[in-house]
C-alpha cells in the first residue's frame, strides 16, 4: 500500500527549507552589520513595550466647545485616532492611545525620548491658515544711540572743493544699498516656498525679524560719514571734537519696529503684540492666561510666536485644518530638494483661493519676482504657534498646493505631520505625565522570562516522561519554535516598529501549548497507527495524514481568535492577541518544516524503527493487537504421514489466519 504523503521519500528536502528559511532571517536580522567586524550581535535587539522598558504616559482631558456640555463619543474616538497617528507619525513605536471614561484619553508611549509625547500630544488644536499681518522679532534687543560723528575744523584751506558731499553721496548710497538687501540684525530662518501644483507655481517664505514696518525692504542701519577731500594748494587740518559715551538699552520691538501694516491690526492686538516676549516660555500664558477661546479663536486676531523667535500679529483664520484632505513629505523630482504636498476639499479650495489671490495681487512685484511686504505671508498656526509662514507668489486656486524650501527631511515630514494631523475636534488639557522606570519595567522583564522557562520546562519533562525517546522530536520542535519567535519578534521591531509588551510575553508562553499540542495530536495518532499492527514506517505517514487535518483545524481556530481579539480588543490585550497569531503561523510552519520530516527520518533507524522500549514506540507497551506486518511469521505445523505431508503443502501455499 502506497503512503497517502508524498514526503515521506524526501523529508531531507523539507528540511532543508526550513534551514533555508532561517537562513534568511539570520541575515535580515543581522544585515549590514555582518561586514563590520564585531557588530553582528547588534542586530539582535527587540523592541520592548513601555510595561518592560520605561517611557511616559500622558492623561489629557477634554474640553468640550460649549461650557457645561460634555464631548460627543465620536468626537473622542476621532480625537484619539488623531493622536495614534500623530504619535505614529512623528517616529515613536508601540504607542497606545485609550480612551478612558467620557472625557479622558490616555497616550503611554515606550522608549527614550518619550517625554517628548506630552508636548506632542498636547498640542490638540485646530490647524488655522492666518495671514501675517506684523512680524517683528520676538526678543528683547539692545538699542545703541549712534555716537555723533566729528566735526572737522580746517586750520588752513584757500579752496575746499566741493568733492567732499559727492564723497559724501555714494558712500552713503552703496550703504544703504546693502542694507536693503541683507540688514545685519535680520535673522532668517531657512527659506520655504508654497505652489499651486496645478500650475507649477512656487511661493517663498523668508522669515526677517527687526525689519521696519511698509516694504520688505530693509533701511540702512549705518549711517555714512562725509570725508572732506581737500583740493588746491592749501591744506585742511581737521580737529575732531571729543565724542560722547554711547547709549545702550533694551526693549521689546514694537508695531513701529515691525514689518507689515499696523493700521490693519486692532488697537488691543497691537497691545499684546508690544507686550509679547517670544523669549518667556509661558508667553501664551501671560498674553492669553492659556485659554484657548483667546489664543485659538478663528473669527479673531491673535498674536503668536514661531520656534525661531519671531512674533506675528496674525489676521482671522480663513482655512482650518478640517478643510484638508491629503498632506505628505517628498522629493521634488525637478529640484531633488524636500516638498510637503497638501490638499484641500471644496470649501478649503476656495477659501485659500481667494487668501492668495488677494495677498498675490496686492503685495506681490511680478516685475522683481519679491513679495513687497510680510502681508505676502501665510502663517500655518497649530495650537496658537506658528509652525510655518511661506510667502505666496501666485493664486493657488486648484486645492492643491506644495511647500517648498531648504527643508531637511526631518523639517518636511513634520510639517506634513502638522498638516495631516493638526485637526482634533476637541481642546484637551493635560493632566498628568506620569515616567516609568527601567528598572520597574526590568523586574517585570524578568518575571516574564522566568515564567516562559518554568513552562517550558514542564513541558520537556511531560515529553520525555510521556513520549521518551519522541521527547527529542518534541523538544527539538519547540527550540525551532522559541527560534523562529525571537526572530520574528526581531524583525517586526526593526522594521515595523513592534514592541514587546509583558502581555506579548504572554503570548508567546501560550504558544509553548499550541506546540506541544501540535506534537501531541501527531504522536498519538502514529501510536494508534502502530497499535493496529503497522510497521513505523507506514504508520508515520497514516498517522500524519490523519493528524495534519486535526492540527490545522485547531491551528485555524487559534488564529481566527487571536485576529478578532486583535480587532476588537484595546491596550494590552492586543499585544497578547499578536504574539498568539504570530506563533500560531509558527506553530504550522515548524510542524510541517520540522517535526514531520524528523520522525520519518528517525522511523528509518535501527532504535526506533524495531519499536525500542526507550524509543516511545514499544507496541508491547502500547498494546499492539498483532505482530506489526512485515514481521517475519512462524511456520505452520503439520500432521505425520501423507495426509500430513500434504497438509503441510497447503499450509506452505495460504498463510495461516491470524487469531
Amino acid at each position: 500500500m502506497a503512503p497517502p504523503s508524498s514526503q515521506a521519500s524526501r523529508p531531507g528536502r523539507i528540511l532543508a527549507v526550513l534551514v533555508v528559511l532561517l537562513v534568511v532571517l539570520l541575515a535580515s536580522v543581522i544585515g549590514k552589520n555582518a561586514f563590520e567586524p564585531g557588530s553582528w550581535h547588534k542586530g539582535f535587539k527587540v523592541g520592548l513595550g513601555l510595561d518592560l522598558s520605561s517611557g511616559t504616559t500622558v492623561t489629557l482631558k477634554a474640553v468640550s466647545a460649549t461650557k457645561g456640555v460634555p464631548p460627543s463619543q465620536q468626537a473622542m474616538k476621532e480625537a484619539a485616532s488623531i493622536m495614534l497617528s500623530r504619535v505614529n507619525g512623528a517616529g515613536f513605536t508601540g504607542a497606545e492611545v485609550q480612551q478612558q471614561g467620557s472625557q479622558y484619553i490616555v497616550v503611554s508611549v515606550p522608549g527614550q525620548g518619550a517625554q517628548k509625547v506630552a508636548q506632542l500630544v498636547g498640542t490638540t488644536a485646530l490647524l488655522r491658515f492666518r495671514q501675517v499681518l506684523l512680524e517683528a522679532t520676538g526678543y528683547p534687543v539692545a538699542t545703541t544711540t549712534p555716537t555723533p560723528t566729528a566735526t572737522p575744523s580746517p586750520t588752513a584751506s584757500p579752496t575746499a572743493s566741493p568733492s567732499a558731499g559727492a564723497s559724501a553721496s555714494p558712500s552713503a548710497s552703496a550703504s544703504a544699498g546693502a542694507s536693503s538687501t541683507a540688514s545685519p540684525t535680520a535673522s532668517a530662518s531657512p527659506k520655504a516656498s508654497a505652489s499651486s501644483n496645478g500650475q507649477g507655481q512656487a511661493a517663498s517664505a523668508k522669515r526677517i525679524a527687526g525689519t521696519p514696518s511698509g516694504a520688505r525692504k530693509a533701511k540702512p542701519t549705518s549711517s555714512a560719514s562725509p570725508t572732506p577731500a581737500s583740493s588746491g594748494s592749501g591744506t585742511a587740518s581737521a580737529a575732531p571734537t571729543a565724542s560722547p559715551t554711547p547709549t545702550v538699552t533694551t526693549k521689546l520691538p514694537t508695531t513701529a519696529d515691525a514689518s507689515g501694516d499696523a493700521s490693519l491690526v486692532s488697537k488691543a492686538v497691537q497691545k499684546e503684540f508690544n507686550e509679547l516676549n517670544c523669549h518667556d516660555k509661558n508667553w501664551q500664558a501671560k498674553i492669553y492666561g492659556n485659554d484657548p477661546n483667546r489664543w485659538d479663536n478663528p473669527n479673531a486676531q491673535v498674536v503668536a510666536c514661531d520656534s525661531s523667535g519671531t512674533k506675528y500679529a496674525l489676521d482671522k483664520a480663513h482655512v482650518t485644518g478640517t478643510m484638508l484632505t491629503k498632506a505628505s513629505a517628498g522629493l521634488d523630482s525637478t529640484s531633488g530638494s524636500w516638498v510637503v504636498n497638501f490638499n484641500l476639499n471644496g470649501q478649503g479650495t476656495k477659501a485659500f483661493g481667494d487668501l492668495t489671490a488677494m495677498m498675490f495681487s496686492k503685495y506681490y512685484d511680478s516685475s522683481t519676482s519679491e513679495p513687497t511686504s510680510v502681508l505676502d505671508q501665510f502663517a500655518i498656526v497649530l495650537d496658537g504657534k506658528v509652525v510655518s509662514a511661506p510667502d505666496v507668489i501666485a493664486a493657488i486656486t486648484a486645492g492643491s498646493s506644495q511647500i517648498t524650501g531648504t527643508f531637511t527631511q526631518a523639517q518636511a515630514t513634520n510639517l506634513a505631520n502638522v498638516l495631516k494631523y493638526g485637526h482634533l475636534p476637541l481642546t484637551f488639557r493635560t493632566q498628568s505625565v506620569t515616567s516609568v522606570s527601567a528598572q520597574l519595567g526590568s523586574a517585570q522583564l524578568e518575571a516574564g522570562l522566568i515564567a516562559a522557562a518554568v513552562g517550558l520546562l514542564l513541558v520537556v519533562i511531560y515529553s520525555f516522561l510521556y513520549y521518551r525517546g519522541l521527547g527529542v522530536v518534541s523538544v527539538s520542535s519547540l527550540a525551532i519554535a522559541a527560534l523562529l519567535s525571537y526572530l520574528a519578534v526581531i524583525l517586526l521591531s526593526k522594521y515595523e516598529g513592534f514592541t514587546l509588551s509583558l502581555a506579548g510575553v504572554a503570548g508567546l508562553i501560550v504558544a509553548i501549548g499550541i506546540t506541544a499540542d501540535s506534537f501531541v495530536v501527531f504522536f498519538e495518532r502514529l501510536r494508534d497507527e502502530v497499535r493496529e499492527g503497522r510497521s513505523l514506517r507506514a504508520a508515520v505517514e497514516r498517522g500524519w495524514h490523519r493528524a495534519r487535518r486535526t492540527i490545522l483545524v485547531s491551528d485555524t481556530v487559534s488564529f481566527l481568535a487571536a485576529a478578532l481579539l486583535y480587532l476588537f480588543a484595546i491596550g494590552d490585550v492586543k499585544g497578547f492577541a499578536f504574539t498568539l497569531g504570530l506563533t500560531t503561523l509558527i506553530d504550522v510552519v515548524v510542524v510541517f518544516l520540522f517535526t514531520k520530516p524528523m520522525v520519518t527520518l528517525l522511523a528509518r533507524t535501527k532504535f526506533y524503527g524495531q519499536g525500542h522500549k526507550l524509543s516511545g514506540l514499544d507496541p508491547a507497551r502500547l498494546g499492539a493487537r498483532a505482530p506489526w506486518r512485515g514481521a517475519r511469521r512462524p511456520p505452520a505445523r503439520t500432521a505425520a504421514g501423507g495426509a500430513g505431508a500434504a497438509n503441510a503443502v497447503t499450509s506452505a501455499r495460504t498463510p495461516p489466519k491470524e487469531a
